[in-house]
């Protein structure tokens, strides 16, 4: 039976950071201290579950004995416990205001009802240069929140903004494109109590236009702040420039602590080491350090990870043992910001025998994706992949998984 040991680690030169490398590491991520709402009813203070029950009678009185309103599939007044984790949304959203929160639910139904918003989800807009690229569903965290990716990056290019808001018309279908992929997210919610009840935002800010896409990007914002309250758990920004520090600070007072606390920050060329602190590497997409590719779900769930370090100034070699002949062995593996060399070598186990070089050394790019690469083996033996960082002094995630399959005629 074939096993890979843990990934072994050779000596490596001892580097003394600088004050400014520290400074940098520190700034790359900002852990969020926002605590997500369990929505049981039981863990609510005396005045939130007035405020509930106040919200739900101005409801009532709107509508009228026999009136009933639906979001999302669920009757806000049927006493679910599916609509009291709706309402509390909106009440949470406006510090339990109940005027204040009813005037927002108010206008969210209005909105849903012109903009058709319980169709759109099933819609077919025309849009597929957009699927997968600018916003996107892609898997779940390690809390099991479903994962959003936003990148705008594509808007460079002059033709591509053209024809997406060169006009009133165009527009308009671009952002219902936009709140159809917010829809298919809030789909995947369980709206319960203790349950799945929010989203993760990832945004991708690399090559992101600034100018072109203000418009549009403050029509969405306007858009998801008026209609989805609490819908996010954590927004998390990737690849950020350095100047957005700047604008941070700026629009910063602005933002109320609650929002502030659900937003990690990571700048540029960390990507990898921010998504696997909440998203396993096996869901996180290739472009962005993981092993998950597009059309890996038609596969079924994505097999499991072993995730590891790359130190500063190590190499790495991961061995799996226990191959037999004529076995088929494939595997995944990436390096979170690469810059270091690879190979792989199947070592057979009769002594005589010569060690064969999969794949030679090679320097991988800082953009490079994860390898994905199969051997079948003659004879029995283990394979080792090797990750070379001696030359660097950057500590970097990476992860790694594979299969073997044995041969038909066994």
């Amino acid at each position: 039976m074939e096993k890979a040991s843990s990934p072994e680690a050779s000596p490596k030169p001892h580097h003394k950071k600088s004050f400014v490398t520290t400074l940098m590491e520190a700034a790359t991520l900002r852990s969020p201290s926002f605590k997500e709402d369990t929505y049981f009813i039981s863990h609510l203070k005396s005045s939130e579950k007035k405020s509930l029950q106040e919200l739900k009678d101005k409801l009532t009185a709107s509508l009228g004995p026999d009136g009933q309103c639906t979001m999302w599939g669920i009757p806000l007044l049927s006493g679910d416990e599916k609509a009291d984790v709706i309402l509390l949304k909106f009440l949470r959203a406006r510090d339990f205001k109940v005027s204040d929160s009813f005037h927002m639910l108010e206008k969210c139904l209005a909105w849903r009802k012109e903009f058709k918003a319980d169709s759109v989800a099933e819609e077919e807009l025309g849009l597929e240069e957009l699927e997968g690229v600018v916003a996107y569903m892609h898997g779940y965290d390690r809390e099991g929140h479903p994962v959003c990716y936003n990148a705008y990056g594509v808007f460079r290019d002059k033709d591509m903004c053209e024809r997406m808001f060169g006009d009133e018309e165009k527009l308009s279908k671009f952002l219902r494109w936009r709140v159809q992929v917010m829809e298919r997210g809030i789909n995947l919610l369980h709206f319960k109590p203790g349950g799945i009840n929010s989203i993760i935002q990832v945004t991708d800010l690399k090559d992101m236009p600034k100018r072109d896409l203000r418009v549009v990007s403050n029509q969405i914002l306007s858009l998801f702040q008026d209609n989805y309250p609490e819908m996010v758990a954590r927004k998390i920004f990737i690849n950020v420039p350095w100047y957005f520090s700047v604008l941070y600070s700026m629009f910063s007072p602005f933002l109320t602590q609650r929002t502030k606390s659900k937003f990690v920050i990571s700048r540029q060329g960390y990507a990898a080491e921010t998504l696997y602190k909440f998203i396993r590497p096996e869901d996180v997409p290739v472009q962005y350090g993981g092993l998950s590719r597009t059309n890996d779900s038609q596969n079924g769930p994505p097999k499991p990870a072993s995730e590891f370090t790359v130190k500063g100034g190590e190499k790495v070699n991961i061995q799996i043992e226990g191959i037999e002949g004529g076995a088929t062995i494939t595997w995944d593996l990436v390096v979170g910001g690469w810059d270091l060399e690879y190979s792989a070598e199947f070592v057979p186990n009769a002594e005589g025998s010569y060690t064969i070089a999969v794949e030679k050394v090679r320097k991988l790019s800082p953009w490079e994706e994860a390898i994905h690469n199969s051997f079948t083996s003659r004879e029995a033996g283990k394979m080792i992949l090797s990750v070379d960082n001696t030359a660097s002094r950057r500590k970097k995630v990476a992860a790694y998984r594979y299969i073997v399959r044995k041969s038909c005629l066994d």
